[in-house]
């Protein structure tokens, strides 16, 4: 039973490795921009995977005591899992202003959507988060010792208390995910109000002369771009809605203890980190769903092994 479900857990990573290699490949009718925010949100998203799912969840539970469970070690996976997190969300929202940009600010799009502008974008929330998270390797201090060695993590006592990690552990709540929600509902409320206003006046323009035997090559791109956009955006935001939910309950209420596995509120807890890890590896079914050439570059990758191997048997 053990082996079942550590099997279908590194799933997780192999899906977001095939989406890296597709889209790296760009052959999937998507601009240089858009692949680059794609393929570091697949990147984003294994390192969660790997850090959050493997190294702290498959590997704490079904393998306890290995030497990945030094205090040292337990940090350093602690912090990785905070910036992979973080990597995620703000690579998501990044994507979501550059289709802002590109849909409804035509003057800026030429500037502004472009391959260098993604990479340096990239590797500025790749900095700031870096900076941003390294105060979590200092939160822990060891659980227990052991023959001299230090073992897992537990919060430092000064962190309840400290004016500064308060400070901290609420900079680090606006920042992720509270800022995000914001600026991701925002962004698409005003391109939706965008869109229904230039259609409008599209069509208006256009008369009649569009029509199902005759349809409008821009409006259809828009579409397909409007339609990756809002699944993505919609994805990170029903999927951390319920973690988001949980975190201001116990803000509220200071309510950190549990009656037991059957109390609603650690069911909702535990819940709302399920979905925030689900989140991880459903970008790669968005694209499979939306793209159509990503759904042929995928069958391409799936099938060309089976052909090989039937051609070696058959030319032998």
């Amino acid at each position: 039973m053990h082996a079942n479900n550590i099997f279908s857990f590194l799933h997780f990573p192999a899906v977001n490795l095939v989406a890296i290699v597709i889209l790296s490949r760009g052959k999937c009718g998507l601009s240089k921009c858009i692949t680059y925010y794609l393929v570091s949100m697949a990147a984003a998203d294994l390192l969660a995977v790997i850090t959050a799912v493997i190294l702290n969840q498959i590997i704490d539970i079904y393998f306890p005591g290995n030497y990945l469970s030094l205090t040292p070690v337990c940090q350093i996976k602690t912090a990785l899992s905070y910036l992979s997190n973080d990597l995620s969300v703000w690579f998501t929202v990044a994507f979501t202003f550059d289709r802002f940009i590109a849909i409804c600010c035509q003057k800026l799009k030429a500037k502004y959507c472009t391959k260098e502008t993604a990479a340096a974008i990239i590797g500025m929330v790749l900095i700031l988060s870096c900076l941003q998270n390294i105060p979590w390797y200092f939160a822990y201090e060891p659980l227990y010792i052991s023959n001299g060695l230090p073992w897992y993590c537990r919060f430092r006592s000064i962190f309840y208390t400290s004016p500064l990690w308060r400070a901290f552990s609420y900079f680090d709540s606006i920042a992720t995910p509270f800022l995000p929600f914001f600026i991701i509902l925002l962004l698409n409320a005003l391109t939706v109000r965008y869109i229904l206003v230039a259609s409008r006046v599209r069509k208006a323009l256009k008369g009649n002369t569009s029509s199902a035997n005759n349809p409008d090559p821009e409006m259809q791109n828009r579409k397909k771009s409007i339609i990756l956009l809002f699944s993505i955006s919609a994805n990170f935001i029903l999927l951390w809605l319920t973690f988001t939910i949980h975190y201001v309950y116990y803000r509220i209420t200071n309510n950190y203890s549990y009656t037991g596995y059957d109390d609603p509120v650690y069911i909702f807890q535990e819940t709302g980190y399920m979905l925030l890890l689900l989140s991880c590896c459903t970008n790669t079914f968005i694209y499979a769903v939306t793209q159509s050439k990503f759904r042929e570059e995928l069958k391409k990758m799936v099938t060309y092994p089976v052909s090989q191997i039937c051609s070696a048997f058959l030319f032998q």
